[in-house]
């Protein structure tokens, strides 16, 4: 098992934000659902990517990469022969059920650990109301697909997960009658469902919200990637607590909830700079807030250490959802930040933060790659060493996380 250690470091230069994780994951399903070549520019090499890579090959896709790209050749969808079997990403699971509801045969999907916890009985029941053949055996989903669906409208809540949203979305204009999702609760995480719309609509299919039309068809075309907010999140959060950190290639008009880390740095009184595609945060006497996280829930980690540092109370409010993450995150977040010293409790469904002085520990991230690399950051601003205990986890997100800290001068070894 891997381990890094983190000293107190100040640092100052500029990295390159790496590309959007929930981008990736959006554009690689929509090339594989076009009939032709697609090519995925700027995308972000990951486990969790190469995961649905992975599956979406097992349905016959072709995939392969070249020249800093994913090659795409899209097709139906057939069922694999062999069980799919689905490591650590809860996004491929969830974005595949539906596929598989539309590929031909028998497909079985097997998940194990962590992933198997996780909710998913939502989503099973708004396919079976479109009519498809799905059952749960132990850690195995099977579903039998015949190639196509009639479609129709479909009744899900929207406070478990935006994924099961995302999922049914992106089979809708497949659907001879296309679909209508009405939500049965308050939506959550709605800009991740705005991103999958977006990203639909640039391969060719119309939407009305949550109505979309059938007997459409994807367009193959060449996407590019934009850079991702949560993870450029960490690094201009560790600029704010101790540096002067740049970060390029973020879009200022995306849809990417978690976009909202400027404004909330900026309501944490945090000097930071905007110009064109870069933000540059500097050392500022942060002051505690209120964020309510229901639509940026991977927020939370980043968030949580930012508190830390800031004079006052910081509450994190309406994050129940984060109970069912790769590790329970307001359990792990106060109990790793708590060995540092911090003064965090749970409160509810949220996290209570007050500003206090932190010294090294060694963390335990659960394997969860935002603990990693939200607990690295406390560490960069703590006395003495904090050792990340299992920091390959990161990979699941930002593989390149701790290279891209030391070239901004981080004592990391």
């Amino acid at each position: 098992m891997s381990e890094v250690t983190v000293r107190k470091s100040e640092l100052k230069g500029s990295i390159k934000a790496p590309a959007s994780k929930s981008y990736t994951h959006r554009a690689i399903i929509c090339a594989s659902l076009a009939e032709g070549n697609s090519k995925i520019i700027n995308f972000l090499d990951c486990d969790d990517t190469w995961e649905t890579v992975d599956a979406l090959r097992k349905f016959g896709i072709g995939i392969n990469e070249a020249d800093g790209a994913l090659n795409v050749s899209g097709s139906k969808l057939k069922a694999p022969e062999e069980p799919v079997e689905l490591g650590a990403s809860g996004t491929t699971y969830r974005f595949l059920l539906p596929l598989a509801a539309i590929a031909e045969g028998e497909t079985k999907i097997q998940v194990k650990g962590r992933l198997a916890e996780r909710p998913i009985e939502p989503l099973l029941d708004a396919l079976r109301q479109l009519g498809i053949e799905i059952k749960a055996e132990g850690n195995s989903i099977i579903i039998n697909g015949n190639g196509k669906i009639e479609g129709g409208k479909v009744r899900i809540p929207g406070d478990v997960s935006s994924q099961f949203i995302s999922g049914l979305l992106f089979i809708a204009p497949l659907a001879e009658k296309g679909i209508e999702i009405e939500l049965t609760t308050a939506l959550e995480s709605k800009p991740y469902v705005d991103m999958t719309i977006s990203v639909m609509k640039e391969f060719g299919i119309k939407a009305d919200g949550l109505r979309v039309g059938g007997g459409q068809s994807f367009k193959a075309m060449d996407y590019e990637v934009e850079g991702d907010y949560s993870s450029a999140a960490f690094l201009l959060a560790a600029g704010a607590i101790n540096g002067g950190v740049e970060i390029t290639g973020l879009n200022p008009e995306s849809v990417q909830g978690d976009r909202r880390i400027v404004e909330i740095l900026k309501r944490m009184n945090s000097e930071i700079e905007i110009n064109g595609n870069s933000i540059k945060t500097k050392t500022s006497n942060l002051k505690g807030i209120d964020i309510d996280v229901k639509d940026i829930p991977d927020m939370v980690p980043i968030l949580s250490v930012l508190g830390c540092f800031a004079d006052g109370e910081t509450r994190i409010l309406s994050a129940g959802r984060l109970r069912g993450k790769e590790s329970d995150r307001l359990a792990t977040m106060a109990a790793e930040l708590g060995k540092m010293g911090a003064a965090i409790e749970e409160r509810g469904e949220g996290l209570m933060i007050k500003n206090g002085k932190l010294s090294g520990a060694k963390i335990d991230p659960h394997n969860d790659h935002r603990i990693a690399m939200a607990c690295t950051v406390a560490g960069l601003n703590a006395e003495g060493e904090t050792v990340i205990e299992n920091s390959d986890c990161v990979k699941k997100s930002y593989p390149d996380f701790f290279k891209d800290l030391t070239k901004v001068g981080a004592d990391i070894t």
